[in-house]
């Protein structure tokens, strides 16, 4: 049966990345480090675990903890917008895995990017202007949309519009992982139990070694 830890690793990273799109688009801010794991995650195309697309599971302990409340009860109305975006990111990358062409293109553009990650680094300002404009390219020709709701005069600065995208982009990318590892939309209604599991126990292994 599937392997429910890295279900929910990449579930967390999913998660992860909404969040940071929320307080990007309301606030203008969010942590670097967050950030650059999303990134990171970006340029991980042939890894040896799910732990290893995000540089090991504790860069992940902020999208677990938010994913272990919403798997716990969805009545969180101060996550309406963050599990909107996790549904509308599961959508696209499902529109996504149906074009080759895109993907081909994507994959490419990504090698150019991680070249160029490794001239500056990961939050550098060139890079994120560079992963958007891939996302841009590509999953922002789809009619379907990711619609981020905030403040306007956050959303209309080029570097908070960037990192938006970036984040959005790396919410696929965990996507991508969590279909390659079985999980499917309807595991969040008939699974939530295993993955919640998954995830508490996870948050105990992550909270323990950090003593």
């Amino acid at each position: 049966m599937s392997n429910w830890r890295d279900q929910a690793l990449a579930l967390a990273g999913i998660f992860q990345s909404a969040v940071l799109v929320e307080r990007l688009a309301k606030t203008g801010n969010a942590p670097s480090e967050q950030l650059e794991t999303g990134i990171y995650s970006l340029f991980q195309t042939d890894p040896g675990s799910a732990e290893a697309v995000f540089g090991g599971a504790d860069k992940l302990l902020p999208g677990l903890k938010v994913s272990r409340q919403l798997l716990q009860t969805r009545q969180h109305p101060e996550y309406t917008d963050c599990l909107r975006y996790v549904l509308s990111i599961l959508y696209l990358q499902r529109q996504l895995s149906k074009k080759g062409d895109l993907l081909s293109i994507i994959g490419s553009r990504l090698e150019k990017a991680k070249i160029q990650a490794g001239h500056f680094s990961l939050g550098h300002e060139n890079v994120v202007s560079n992963l958007a404009s891939i996302y841009s390219d590509t999953l922002s020709t789809f009619r379907f949309r990711i619609q981020v709701l905030g403040d306007f005069n956050f959303l209309q600065q080029q570097r908070i519009a960037n990192q938006i995208r970036a984040m959005l982009f790396a919410g696929v990318r965990s996507a991508t992982l969590w279909r390659q590892l079985g999980g499917r939309r309807l595991h969040l209604l008939f699974q939530r139990r295993k993955l919640l599991a998954a995830t508490d126990e996870l948050i105990a292994q992550i909270e323990s070694s950090n003593i």
